[in-house]
């Protein structure tokens, strides 16, 4: 028969156990924290992604992946954004007929 001493040590890491759990669980695994207005030549981008404010993420963000697999965090609405979002889908449609061109190098057409 379990001690008292027993059921308190399961107790506590049960405890232990489902807090961290939880906290892992809420954890964001790519997520930029702070963001730069520098102005990127949209022929070095790949793709992009949007990062809504919230759900793990504090900040806003438009996260531009270069072709080299790199991630640059910039922000959402700037003209010079939209203007690369805009290159990249036409990249995109080219490279889904045409993947064998060099142009389509590091661009993710999924």
């Amino acid at each position: 028969m379990a001690s008292w001493c027993d059921v308190k040590l399961f107790l506590c890491i049960l405890v232990v156990t489902c807090y961290c759990t939880v906290t892992l669980a809420q954890m964001p695994t790519d997520c930029c924290l702070s963001i730069k207005n520098k102005e990127v030549a949209a022929a070095h981008i790949g793709d992009y992604r949007y990062q809504p404010s919230g759900h793990g993420c504090s900040v806003e963000a438009m996260i531009l992946v270069t072709r080299r697999g790199r991630t640059l965090c910039v922000p959402n609405q700037e003209p010079w954004v939209l203007k690369v979002k805009a290159h990249v889908n036409n990249l995109k449609k080219f490279c889904k007929t045409s993947s064998k061109s060099r142009r389509c190098e590091g661009v993710n057409t999924e």
